[in-house]
C-alpha cells in the first residue's frame, strides 16, 4: 500500500510538473503580462551603433553577410561594422579584408578562445554607444538598425533583442519541428518582455548599451546570460517583434542535437554561475522565470521518465494508467518511426514534431550530465 501510494506521488508530480513546465507556465506569463504590463518608453533615437559580426570558419556565408549589413537602413557614417574572427583558418580573414574599403573592420583573435572571447575584444575595439551583435548566418531586413533604436529612448532598457525566423526551404522534419519550437519560444519572449524582462535573447540580433556592456567568462552562452546582466544592473532586456532577421536551420539532427548540448551545458554553467537570482525573494518574478523557463524546462525529461516509471508500476492494477502508459509508448514510438523513415528517404510533417521534442529533451539529458561532468565550452563550430 506504501509502495503505491509513493508511486502515485510520484506520478502527479512529475504530471503536474510537465503540465506546469508547457502550459502553466505561458498561461502564468499571458495572465500577468495582461493585467500588469511594463511598457517600453519608445522615442527618436539615432546613436553611433557597432555592429559585431563573430564569426569562425564562415566563408561560405560571410560575403554575403557583409552586403547585407551593408545594405541597412541607418547612416552610413553612424554604423561601424566589425567582424570578430576567432582565429579562423579558411577564408573568412579574407573575405572581410576585401570589404576593408567599405568600412569593413577586421579583428582577428590570437589565440581562438570561443565566440564570447571574441565579442569582448570586438567590443574593447568598437566606437559605437550602442553594441549590436550578429552571427555571419543570419541576415537582417533593411530597417532592423531603425527598428530597434527607439527603445533605447528608455532610460531603463538595456538591452533590446530582434525576431529571428527560421527558414527551412527543404521541409526536413528537423527544419519543421524547429520552427514549431521556435513559435513556442516567441510566444514567452513577448510575454517575458511585457512582464518585465527577457531572460534571454537571439544571439543572432540582439543590441546592448555600450555603457551597459560587461565583459563576459568565456564559456558563458552570452545570448543567454546578456539578459541577467542586464537584471543585475537594474536595467531591461526587452523584446522588439518587428526587427526581424532570418536563418536557416539544421536540417540533419545530429547536428541540431549538438549545438543542442552545447547550448545547454553553457546555461547549466550560466545558471549555476547567478545561482542566487534564482531565488524570488532576491530575484522576484524574474527567479520565478529563470525556474519556470530554463530549469524547469530542462529537468522535461526527469519529469518524463518519473512518469513512465510510475505509470508503468501502476499500469499492472489499473486500467486507466495502462491507457496513460500506453499512451506514452506510442509517443515515444513516433521519433523512432521518424528516423527510420527519414533513413529510407520519407519524411512525414506529422512526426516533425514528436521528433523534435525528443531531440530537445536528450540534449537536455546530455546537457545536463555534462555539465555535472564539469565540462565547459568556449570554442564553437559553425553547424548551419
Amino acid at each position: 500500500m506504501i509502495l503505491r501510494v509513493t508511486v502515485e506521488i510520484i506520478f502527479w508530480l512529475s504530471a503536474a510538473a510537465l503540465f506546469y513546465t508547457y502550459a502553466g507556465y505561458p498561461l502564468m506569463l499571458a495572465l500577468y503580462s495582461a493585467w500588469q504590463p511594463r511598457k517600453v518608453r519608445r522615442g527618436e533615437f539615432e546613436p553611433a551603433v557597432s555592429l559585431i559580426i563573430t564569426a569562425y570558419n564562415e566563408e561560405r556565408d560571410l560575403a554575403a553577410k557583409l552586403e547585407n549589413t551593408l545594405a541597412l537602413d541607418y547612416p552610413h557614417e553612424l554604423l561601424e561594422i566589425i567582424v570578430a574572427s576567432d582565429c579562423s583558418n579558411d577564408r573568412t580573414d579574407a573575405i572581410a579584408r576585401e570589404f576593408a574599403r567599405r568600412g569593413v573592420r577586421l579583428h582577428r583573435q590570437p589565440e581562438r578562445l570561443g565566440k564570447t572571447a571574441a565579442q569582448n575584444a570586438a567590443v574593447e575595439q568598437a566606437h559605437g554607444e550602442i553594441l549590436l551583435f550578429s552571427d555571419a548566418t543570419s541576415l537582417y531586413q533593411p530597417d532592423v538598425v531603425r527598428t530597434i533604436m527607439p527603445s533605447f529612448a528608455d532610460p531603463e532598457v538595456g538591452c533590446v533583442a530582434g525576431r529571428l525566423e527560421y527558414v527551412d526551404g527543404s521541409g526536413s522534419r528537423v527544419g519543421q519541428g524547429a520552427r514549431s519550437y521556435w513559435s513556442y519560444e516567441t510566444f514567452l519572449k513577448r510575454h517575458e518582455s511585457r512582464v518585465g524582462s527577457l531572460i534571454g535573447v537571439s544571439g543572432c540580433l540582439y543590441a546592448v548599451r555600450r555603457s551597459a556592456y560587461i565583459p563576459l567568462y568565456h564559456e558563458a552562452c552570452s545570448d543567454f546570460i546578456i539578459a541577467t546582466k542586464m537584471v543585475e544592473q537594474g536595467l531591461r532586456a526587452v523584446y522588439e517583434p518587428n526587427a526581424v532577421c532570418t536563418e536557416y536551420t539544421n536540417r540533419q539532427s545530429d547536428k541540431e542535437l549538438k549545438m543542442r548540448v552545447r547550448i545547454i551545458a553553457q546555461t547549466f554553467t550560466d545558471l549555476w554561475h547567478h545561482r542566487s537570482l534564482l531565488n524570488p525573494v532576491r530575484g522576484g518574478f524574474y527567479g520565478v522565470q529563470l525556474l519556470s523557463h530554463k530549469v524547469m524546462r530542462y529537468l522535461v525529461p526527469f519529469f518524463l521518465m518519473g512518469l513512465f516509471a510510475s505509470s508503468a508500476i501502476l499500469a499492472t492494477s489499473s486500467l486507466i494508467f495502462r491507457l496513460i502508459f500506453a499512451a506514452q509508448i506510442v509517443c515515444y514510438a513516433c521519433p523512432a518511426i521518424a528516423w527510420a523513415l527519414d533513413r529510407v528517404g520519407i519524411r512525414s510533417r506529422v512526426l516533425a514534431f514528436p521528433q523534435y521534442f525528443m531531440l530537445t529533451n536528450l540534449a537536455s539529458l546530455i546537457g545536463c550530465y555534462k555539465f555535472l561532468r564539469g565540462q565547459r565550452y568556449a570554442s564553437w563550430e559553425p553547424i548551419r
